[in-house]
């Protein structure tokens, strides 16, 4: 890959300044950038201002003097959906600046050249770049006696890992299965599966969870190891706070109707029909983090509770053995018995516990009413 900076790069491309600062600004965005100063009107003296620069010329700098950035992306235990969820993103202005202002060196779906010719071109990457590479892991990682379980050349997953990350710059776990084990970690994990900070225990690991996570906060991430040259600041399970510090309940649409009480039973009751909180059929969005509710999907057309299908909790840990996706999260997390599992299958939900005892109560005192 060439040394030119990106900006040089995008010259070279026929991007005019004008679109490279608007590019600018959408990168600003993308990243909830936090080192913009203080507003005027807010009488702060300067020497509280966090920087000189406003947020979308301190991108601007960085980019006209840093060169491309070259990435490392492993595949491991994965279905190749995270790679499919970044390359159909539907940001063009975000995705295409970071997508083709780095340098994707290896990539086993994406790579035109296969076996020796790109095992080669990787050890050169990692040895000329060393410490400046981007390592991206999509899949979970078996290891121990069941390394073999998925292997590349020869080698197995797990030593493939530590190889790369020995000398990465930056490690982003992108997806549950990279992040947290994901569905193959599911009891009773029979390969032995892992995330990667599980087995990277020397360096951070940014956890992009999600399955698949949604594009921006790949995206975005990427972006600010691009622009400071650092990690974004991370929750307790190394996930950027930018898109994983809120809940989805927090900003979701539905939420009056939470707030209300008005709760849709069945997926094909009336409540259910007019838009009502998908709580007792499952939803986990009060206990999920991610960026749903606000950044969407496909240009922010829409997400599965705008949808109608409640949340599965996809970027929490081992939400896999989280209890049924469609049992409400006050009800216990055992496996019900089939008797229970029946009658969930004839309404269609496991209601929870409180929720149902209350459903109860109202129907009893509607059918007294009723029959006086």
């Amino acid at each position: 890959m060439g040394k030119d900076t990106i900006y040089e790069h995008l010259r070279q491309q026929g991007v005019s300044r004008r679109n490279f600062m608007k590019m600018c600004a959408a990168l600003v965005g993308a990243m909830g950038l936090k080192q913009a100063a203080p507003i005027e009107a807010s009488n702060l003296p300067p020497e509280l201002a966090r920087t000189a620069y406003k947020p979308v010329e301190l991108v601007a700098k960085a980019l006209e003097s840093k060169p491309r950035v070259p990435v490392i992306w492993l595949e491991f235990q994965d279905c190749a959906g995270c790679s499919e969820a970044l390359t159909r993103s539907q940001s063009p202005t975000v995705v295409d600046l970071v997508l083709n202002k780095i340098s994707i060196e290896y990539h086993e779906t994406l790579s035109a050249a296969a076996g020796y010719q790109t095992e080669e071109n990787k050890h050169r990457i990692m040895q000329e770049y060393a410490g400046q590479y981007v390592l991206v892991v999509e899949g979970s990682i078996p290891t121990g006696a069941n390394a073999h379980f998925c292997t590349v050349g020869g080698r197995s997953a797990e030593d493939l890992l530590k190889e790369a990350a020995a000398g990465a710059g930056a490690i982003i776990a992108t997806g549950n299965c990279a992040a947290y084990g994901g569905l193959p970690k599911a009891d009773p994990n029979p390969t032995g599966a892992r995330g990667v900070w599980e087995i990277i225990t020397d360096k951070p690991v940014v956890n992009i969870p999600g399955c698949p996570p949604i594009p921006e906060a790949m995206t975005g991430t990427l972006a600010h190891f691009i622009v400071f040259g650092s990690l974004p600041e991370l929750d307790s399970l190394n996930r950027p706070k930018t898109f994983y510090a809120q809940t989805i309940h927090d900003r979701c649409l539905r939420r009056p109707f939470y707030e209300a009480g008005k709760f849709a039973e069945t997926f094909d009751d009336e409540g259910a029909r007019q838009g009502w909180c998908l709580y007792k059929l499952g939803c986990k969005g009060p206990t999920t983090y991610n960026a749903c509710a606000g950044i969407k999907w496909d240009a922010g057309l829409s997400f599965p509770i705008q949808s109608g299908h409640p949340c599965l909790g996809c970027s929490e840990p081992n939400f896999w053995d989280g209890g049924g996706f469609y049992q409400g999260q006050s009800a216990p997390l055992n496996r019900p018995t089939l008797t229970a599992a029946g009658a969930a299958a004839a309404v269609g939900i496991v209601a929870g516990a409180s929720a149902a005892l209350g459903n109860k109560a109202q129907k009893s005192k509607a059918h007294k009413e009723a029959s006086e």
